[in-house]
């Protein structure tokens, strides 16, 4: 058999060794430890939030962000639709109702207009015990949202936004980092981002004293005391030192990683380029810049020649990996009783989208691979070179 082509597989840097090396050699393998404070640190230069809790994953940054935010029983949480389930399970585990608000066509994440529809429809029917108490959009496989009018709308309705950035590390809106625009905002590390500590993530935020809260809680809550003595609820979330060691090494590579990153995405533009059918996630303006964690296409049958089962399957023939693009939320069974605010725009691109293989460590002999397939099923597509 082949060897299998992942849709976006770990890629070390071999500097990773050093800063785990240095936590065995002083045997500072439990849990907290240098590398936590450092990782911490490194993540504050990079973005430039002012603070930084490492913590177990990108979930654990969420659902704290919902705990500092007093999200509970009765409340409303609006959160985007079209992405991973993580953004929307933490609401659940506080008990409050999430709020589904679909995409808009240009970047495919929270749209505006439907934000405010939500907010203003929520409002009028929601019970004297609960309100909305935050607003969660997604930059969706690395491309931003909105965020300029997400936060106006916020600010006008005196809701706070927590940003979902676990896939854009190293995106950009308007010059500025992903994960620097909320309240909060939540990272991942998980094995398939642009870098990864192999499980892990972040909670951002310029406000001191709630990632000192959220280090606390994500410590299991122990108080001040000599015996283990606890006034909260706690949780084990905090990152460990050997897994921040692994961090570190990662971040000092990650510019390198969103330039290759981009540059698949941009190989795969030029492959496909002329294939009626077939169209890309874009940055719809300049203020716009996606790390391009996955590379996600949209194929219309009719015009295409093909769909994207087809497609999928074809390349699984091969041992290559490709994903249908995120089902969105207020289809998920397990949501089927929240309240939704829906354009289509999330649902048909759930009908017709793929994720390509996008690793920053494909070879030349696996590209080749995936054109192979390709250009077999698209045949508008550029010769084979």
């Amino acid at each position: 058999m082949k060897s299998k082509i992942w849709l976006s597989s770990p890629h070390m840097s071999g500097r990773e060794i050093e800063f785990v090396k240095e936590a065995f050699d002083a045997n500072w393998v439990a849990p907290l430890g240098p590398n936590v404070d450092g990782f911490e640190r490194d993540l504050c230069d990079y973005t430039g939030a002012k603070n930084a809790a490492a913590l177990s994953s990108g979930t654990a940054a969420i659902h704290l962000a919902m705990i500092l935010s007093d999200v509970g029983p009765g409340d409303f949480v609006i959160c985007q639709s079209f992405t991973f389930s993580a953004t929307a399970n933490p609401i659940v585990y506080q008990g409050a109702t999430p709020v589904f608000v679909d995409s808009e066509p240009e970047t495919w994440n929270m749209d505006p207009a439907l934000l405010e529809e939500a907010i203003l429809k929520i409002r009028q029917r929601a019970d004297k015990q609960g309100e909305i108490k935050t607003i969660v959009p997604v930059h969706l496989y690395g491309m931003p949202a909105k965020m300029n009018e997400i936060l106006a709308i916020g600010e006008r309705h005196g809701i706070p936004v927590i940003e979902d950035a676990a896939e854009a590390l190293g995106s950009k809106y308007t010059g500025r980092p992903a994960g620097t625009f909320g309240k909060f905002s939540a990272l991942s590390f998980n094995g398939n981002k642009i870098i990864t500590t192999s499980g892990g993530g972040a909670l951002l935020s310029d406000d001191e004293e709630m990632i000192r809260k959220a280090r606390f809680l994500s410590t299991q809550a122990r108080d001040n005391a000599p015996h283990y003595q606890h006034s909260h609820i706690g949780y084990n979330y905090r990152m460990s030192n050997i897994v921040a060691g692994i961090g570190r090494g990662q971040i000092q590579v990650l510019d390198e990683r969103v330039k290759r990153r981009r540059e698949i995405n941009q190989w795969y533009r030029e492959l496909l380029k002329d294939m009626p059918g077939v169209s890309f996630q874009t940055a719809p303006s300049d203020k716009h810049f996606s790390n391009h964690w996955l590379t996600a296409i949209v194929i219309d049958p009719e015009t295409a020649g093909t769909d994207r089962e087809t497609l999928r399957l074809a390349l699984a023939e091969e041992n290559i990996e490709a994903r249908p693009l995120w089902k969105p939320m207020h289809l998920q069974p397990v949501f089927e009783k929240a309240p939704r605010f829906v354009n289509g725009v999330s649902e048909s691109l759930f009908d017709n989208g793929l994720c390509l293989p996008s690793g920053s460590n494909l070879t030349d002999e696996e590209l080749a691979r995936i054109e192979s397939v390709l250009t077999s099923l698209l045949p508008g597509s550029i010769e084979k070179r």
